[in-house]
């Protein structure tokens, strides 16, 4: 997973188009990724648009990313809600690479209590001083009732669910993939207590929210 998330960042620093495309095409196109093209490195929560060939149609690739330290006041944008469980100066990384056809999405956090679960998930508003104030969970079908329970859209593909156990030195990784694109960006990644529930009643819940990072 760590060398996911160094070929993830030197793509992006690069602005190199053909790794970039690995990692977000689908295995049957990825010949496509070899092709000649080039573009800068989009800046933060940007779309993209580049084409990997002369008679290619150019495809967007929608660019979310957030790193640093969870501190309880936010600063930088990072919460902790409950510092036994997240203590101040955990380290976490989140990056989200969207189009053209799927998005990836991968999580690194350090600092955290060892070999603990911990559920995560993508949440539609950004972080503030309240746990709440990150929303619900983003939803690519958005479910008509609000908050969401239902396993038919409360579940990890309908959403972005990066749940986590980890080690003995209190570092986790995760990642997902989701075979559509974001109908809109969601705004934050929420930290909570345990795994993630797939019941009816209670799908999609995982305790309380312990820690919450902005997106950009």
């Amino acid at each position: 997973m760590a060398r996911v998330m160094d070929r993830v960042r030197t793509a992006l620093a690069a602005g190199t188009v053909g790794a970039l495309a690995a990692l977000v095409l689908p295995p049957a196109s990825a010949s496509a990724s070899t092709a000649t093209a080039t573009a800068t490195a989009p800046p933060p929560s940007a779309s993209m648009s580049v084409s990997t060939s002369a008679s290619a149609q150019p495809w967007r690739v929608e660019v979310l990313h957030a790193a640093g330290a969870f501190t309880s006041d936010g600063a930088g944008g990072a919460f902790t809600y409950d510092t036994s469980a997240v203590p101040a100066g955990a380290g976490v990384g989140v990056l989200s690479v969207s189009g053209p056809t799927r998005t990836r999405t991968f999580l690194a956090l350090s600092g955290l209590q060892p070999d603990r679960a911990y559920g995560a998930h993508l949440h539609s508003q950004p972080c503030g001083a309240l746990p709440a104030d990150a929303g619900g969970h983003y939803q690519q079908v958005l479910d008509p009732v609000q908050p969401s329970t239902d396993p038919d859209y409360a579940d990890p593909g309908n959403e972005v669910w990066l749940d986590l156990h980890t080690d003995a030195q209190g570092a986790g990784w995760s990642s997902s993939t989701n075979p559509w694109t974001y109908r809109t960006p969601p705004r934050s990644l929420v930290l909570h207590a345990m795994s993630t529930q797939t019941g009816p009643g209670q799908a999609g819940t995982a305790g309380a929210r312990l820690a919450c990072i902005t997106l950009h």
